[in-house]
Order: C-alpha cells, then structure tokens, then sequence
C-alpha cells in the first residue's frame, strides 16, 4: 500500500562511531561531513548542486550516488517510516520509527545531518532476521530504502518482539524505480557480511544447543587450552572448565557459560558466572551468548574487563577463523569454510 511506512537503512559512522550517540539522543546521525545544512533544499536537483560544489571534480555517479542518500535522509523519511541500524559495535540490530524532521544541529560539539528517531529496540541480534532481509541490510549506502521481500511487514514484526516471519505468500519483487529516486540505491552489498551471516546461520541450524559448547570448546582448545566441558544437561552454572599447562592444571584458570539462545542475554546470567568463577576459584571467565547482550550486562561486564569476556556470535565467529585451520578435523568437516579475498573498488557510503 503506498501509504504504509517504508523501512530505510541507515548506518551510525564507518565503525559504528555514532552508534551510541544516536542511540542515546534519539536520533540518526549521518557522516557527509563536507556536505553543509540541507534544511534549505526544496528538490532533490537542489541536492546535487550542492554536493557538486563540495565535491570539485568528481565523477556524475559519485555525485549522485551522495546527493541521493542525502536527499533520502532529508526529505525522504516521513514520520512513522521505519529506520534499520546494523551496528558495527556489536552484532545486533537498531529498529526505531521517524520521530521528526531534518536538523542540521550540533552533535558532541560538531554540526552534523540528524533525523529524530524513536529507538524501539536497540539490541536485536542479527539472527532474528532471515537471510534475504540480512542481505539488504548489507548494502554498502549510508542511507538506504530496503524495498525486497515485505521487509515493512517483517521489520514491524521484529519490532514488536518477535521473530521474523519470513514473506507471506509469494515473493514481492520490488517495482522498478527511476535511476535519480534513492530508494534505487538497495543492491550493491557488502558481500563479505553476507557471508558472516550465512555462517551464523549454517552454525545456528549445526550447532544448536549443547553443540554451540563444543564448539566454543574446540575454539578454546585450539587456542590452547586444557579444557574439561560439561555433559549435556544441568551443568552447575558452567559448561566448559579451563587451564593452561599439559594437564590443565596451571593458572589461569577459566570458567566458560555458553548460551546458544538467539534473544540478547540479562543481567542473571552474567552474574551467576561471576559466582562460579569464585566456586572454582578461576580467574578468569567467558560468558559466550549467540543472541548477545542487554545494556546492563555490557555496563556491567566494563567494570570486570580484566577477569570477564563476553563473546556474542560475532567474536565467536573471530575466534573461530583465527584458529580454523587448529580446529579438529570433524568441526571442518561439519562446517566448510574457505578464505576469499575480493577488491573493494568504491566506498559507496560514509
């Protein structure tokens, strides 16, 4: 229906810099920091002219590819359309709605491109979402309209808790838009993240449960560590014990809990590792929790930074390639990876 709120990309800085501030203030904060105040601009030529002049000698494409996302950012989110932020801090997805027009306003002392946006959830992991949609939130633009699959429908239904459904019906391809309109701008993705995500997915779907510990455990060996994992079942508040030296007896020693849940972690969790850590007197402690963690476990988890790590599907995955070629031949086996390299030959966002 084309009165029903589209669902827009956007992206808090090229390392995830801005994430927290706009978390925090309500807002989207985009880069485009050579760009002035775009409040003036009453058409998307407008735009282009502007970005031309702050762009001397640049190529058609480059320009427009900017003045497009600009001009989305801008004019193009009406309130209540719904806003996607891939966080690059952590592997977890931001979902709010328009709040508010346009401001160019200061942000930490700097005057940047801001939109209010109501943050509903800004914790959801990558895992609530199916491939198709995890594909579009890998474009490479700053800012975004993602328009496949009736990702409106199933990004609502994330935001409101649950998981996502999937298309309903048929497959909606989306209609074929004006080469200028920036809600063309959807198809060039960052394929080296689609390719994260697949692996999240192949593990997710291979290593459910009790298997998300061994694991962590092969990891954890590969890394050289002596390690003991618990049975399946009730493990005491611990899943993995772990030392260093030929038997596993020298320090440091290491308590592991694995959480194989695709939802973020609480507080609790955190806190009963942190009494098994005094129970076997280890010290040090991994919490590992594939759906990641709330705020209050992250605030926490800061003030034990030297004795405590916390391993969300995105640095279990990190250790994992770090030590693939150690893993033991039937974790290969039972996940295939193979190293490719590819030429990034333009940054298409900012």
């Amino acid at each position: 229906m084309s009165g029903s709120p589209k669902v827009y990309l956007v992206r808090g800085g090229k390392l995830g810099e801005d994430e927290e501030a706009a978390i925090e203030s309500g807002l989207a904060i985009i880069g485009f920091r050579d760009v002035p105040d775009l409040s003036w601009a009453r058409e998307y030529s407008d735009v282009v002219e502007l970005v031309g002049r702050c762009m001397p000698g640049a190529k058609p494409r480059a320009i427009a590819n900017r003045a497009s996302q600009l001009w989305t950012f801008a004019c193009g989110w009406k309130d209540k359309d719904l806003i996607v932020m891939p966080r690059k801090g952590t592997s977890q997805i931001a979902i709010g709605t328009v709040a508010g027009r346009y401001r160019f306003e200061e942000v930490n002392g700097e005057r940047r491109h801001t939109r209010q946006v109501k943050w509903v959830r800004s914790d959801v992991p990558r895992t609530a979402f199916e491939q198709d949609l995890l594909y579009s939130f890998g474009a490479f633009m700053t800012v975004c309209n993602i328009t496949r699959n009736e990702a409106e429908y199933r990004v609502a239904e994330v935001m409101a808790g649950h998981v996502d459904p999937g298309p309903r019906g048929t497959t909606r391809t989306p209609q074929p838009q004006p080469a200028d309109d920036p809600g063309a701008l959807e198809e060039l993705t960052d394929l080296g993240q689609v390719a994260n995500d697949q692996i999240v997915a192949h593990i997710q779907a291979r290593f459910a449960g009790h298997g998300l510990s061994g694991l962590v455990d092969a990891v954890l060996r590969a890394d050289g560590w002596v390690t003991k994992m618990s049975p399946p079942g009730a493990d005491g508040g611990v899943d993995i014990l772990g030392g260093r030296g030929s038997l596993g007896l020298d320090a440091p020693r290491l308590c592991v809990q694995v959480k194989s849940q695709q939802s973020p972690t609480d507080v609790t969790v955190y806190r009963t590792l942190q009494g098994t850590m005094q129970t076997f007197k280890a010290e040090q402690g991994l919490l590992v929790c594939w759906g990641g963690f709330n705020k209050v476990v992250q605030a926490e988890a800061r003030q034990a930074h030297f004795t405590v790590r916390l391993w969300d599907s995105r640095d279990l995955l990190e250790a994992m390639y770090r030590t693939y070629e150690r893993l033991p031949a039937e974790i290969q086996a039972e996940l295939p990876l193979k190293r490719v390299w590819m030429l990034v030959t333009e940054d298409l966002g900012e």
